[in-house]
């Protein structure tokens, strides 16, 4: 065993380097950089971090990953936590330590040992995964927008099928540049609006064989009776507007019956044919949470928490963002998986971490849903701004719903280096997009 504190400090351990979890550990790091009252462990399978968000730009191409990417290695070093490469595999509740697996790399060769990590507070913040639902082919046929490779593989798969295209002596076939999205949330939604223009981008970088309105198809599949479904009908209804403008071919309230690799089969039997196929339409906690330590998790593999973040079971074992089933004050229905959900229980934990310290009574968290924005790339942003002076929501698109969804980023960019450094990158990102092509080409 590992990772017993220096001084006999508090031992906080955090799984997981999304959103919810690298903010926590990047404030409590700052807050216990001593280390004599607590010391901050963050676990991650990754080594660098993207706000996921962001994953279906990166898949289009639209956005630079090296422009966004942060390495977990360096963030702890700069913040004062500990980061631990591995991946957590098991939970003994009464040693108070996790079980990490052994960690290799591409060639099969062990970087990392399998290891056990003692805690005094665990929080669990590994996030979700895809639910395919057990769908015939979608595992092997379709890629999942969970991880920063993913999407990057995405994204070389979109350019090589366009070389492809440009380069063999035949027609374009049909349903060769066609892509499939299965899934109308805001992930898959927004990925068909980028997709749209970064593919007509592409090709207008010289592979003059390809006739974009006639060779290229994005088509989404949903469901439910619309696209966003999640969503107020308002924000769903201009959202289908605009792709309908665009030529976002639209199959709501179909199902998918089977993934092939020549396309996707609907339940009435017929085929949408497409060269590539994404796979955004539902989340589950991961699968080994199903089993973690005797842990109470609902029927998606989410572990149960009480209004403090507590899990049910175990009171030293906290849980947030996607993975977490919190209830939510007033209604039936649980904390949804949003940014924002996982930003603010970041937030309300860092606050309680002293409370738990001094022993004192942890305060429930609540939830504030300050509203939902879509963004459609380049061509506009809708959604709503809940108006807690009126009591009711605000509905907004265009340039100033914009801002809006871009100020949801520069969020999370301040909480993990501050408004000085935050307002730089911006600049920066700024300069370095007019060298730059529109969309990536490799």
């Amino acid at each position: 065993m590992d990772g017993t504190g220096q001084g006999g400090a508090h031992r906080i351990v955090i799984v997981g380097g999304g959103a919810g979890g690298l903010e926590l550990a990047t404030r409590l790091g700052n807050r216990y950089r001593k280390g004599n009252r607590a010391s901050v462990t963050l676990v991650e399978r990754g080594r660098t971090h993207v706000w996921k968000p962001l994953l279906h730009a990166v898949a289009a191409g639209s956005l630079d990953r090296a422009q966004h990417e942060l390495n977990y290695l360096a963030q702890a070093h700069w913040h004062h936590f500990t980061y631990r490469f591995g991946e957590m595999t098991g939970l003994d509740r009464a040693a108070r330590e996790i079980e990490l697996g052994a960690m290799l790399d591409d060639e099969g060769r062990e970087i990392t040992p399998a290891s056990r990590l003692g805690y005094d507070t665990l929080i669990m913040a590994v996030g979700s995964v895809t639910n395919d639902f057990g769908t015939p082919g979608a595992a092997a046929h379709a890629i999942p927008l969970e991880t920063l490779d993913q999407a990057s593989r995405f994204n070389r798969r979109l350019v090589n099928a366009c070389l492809r295209a440009n380069a063999q002596p035949e027609p374009v076939r049909p349903g060769q540049l066609h892509v499939a999205i299965i899934g109308a949330g805001a992930t898959g939604t927004e990925l068909a609006a980028e997709l749209h223009r970064t593919v007509r981008a592409v090709v207008a970088y010289g592979l003059d064989r390809i006739e974009p309105e006639r060779d290229i198809r994005i088509m989404l599949v949903e469901a439910a009776p619309r696209i966003l479904p999640a969503l107020p009908e308002r924000i769903s209804d201009a959202t289908a507007v605009l792709l309908a403008e665009m030529g976002v071919e639209v199959h709501a309230g179909t199902r998918v019956a089977e993934v092939r690799p020549d396309g996707v089969v609907l339940a009435d039997g017929s085929l949408l044919p497409a060269e590539l196929t994404v796979w955004a339409a539902g989340v589950k906690g991961a699968d080994f949470l199903r089993d973690l330590g005797g842990l109470e998790t609902n029927r998606i593999n989410q572990l149960n928490v009480l209004p403090t973040l507590q899990t049910t079971r175990d009171p030293t074992i906290f849980a947030l963002g996607d993975c977490a089933c919190c209830p939510r004050a007033g209604s039936d229905q649980p904390i949804p998986p949003r940014a924002q959900a996982a930003h603010q229980q970041a937030n309300h934990m860092f606050a309680q971490i002293d409370r738990l310290l001094a022993g004192k009574k942890l305060e429930p968290f609540i939830y504030r849903d300050f509203g939902s924005l879509v963004s459609l790339g380049k061509y506009s942003t809708v959604g709503s701004l809940m108006g807690f002076l009126v009591g009711r929501s605000m509905f907004i698109e265009g340039y100033f719903a914009r801002l809006m969804y871009r100020s949801l980023y520069k969020m999370h960019q301040t909480a993990l280096h501050g408004s000085a450094p935050t307002v730089w990158r911006t600049l920066a990102g700024l300069v370095s997009q007019r060298a730059e092509p529109s969309v990536k080409l490799h």
